[in-house]
């Protein structure tokens, strides 16, 4: 059974960073962020496979990167130059398919997430 646990949320102000954490079990699995905004629909931010190949929508490339520690069954979302338009509560996701190609990330229908963890960004 996968299990993931986000942290490292809170706030920032524009321009600063954070580094999201997902500990992880069931790690054959491709992993992602995504987030999701109020009153709008859940995206995907970044995508790395089980090789450490990375992938990114278009909204972060450049500014957020994703790495993966095996021996800690861990994925990490580093953010800098957070803007205030990546306020949103962001959700560490596993499967089969998550990968972001072409600006923009998909999916499998099978995916196991997180709880999320929140993150803020003021001008």
């Amino acid at each position: 059974q996968v299990q993931l646990v986000e942290s490292g949320g809170g706030s920032a102000q524009a321009g600063g960073s954070l580094r999201l954490s997902c500990a992880a079990s069931g790690y054959p699995y491709t992993m992602g962020w995504f987030r999701q905004a109020p009153g709008k629909e859940r995206e995907g931010v970044a995508s790395i496979t089980r090789a450490g190949g990375a992938g990114y929508a278009d909204s972060v490339k450049d500014r957020f990167t994703i790495s993966r520690d095996n021996a800690k069954n861990t994925v990490y979302l580093q953010m800098d130059g957070l803007e205030p338009e990546d306020t949103a509560m962001y959700y560490c996701a596993a499967g089969p398919m998550i990968y972001c190609a072409g600006g923009y990330c998909y999916r499998s229908e099978e995916i196991y997430w997180g709880q999320g963890t929140q993150v803020t960004v003021s001008s």
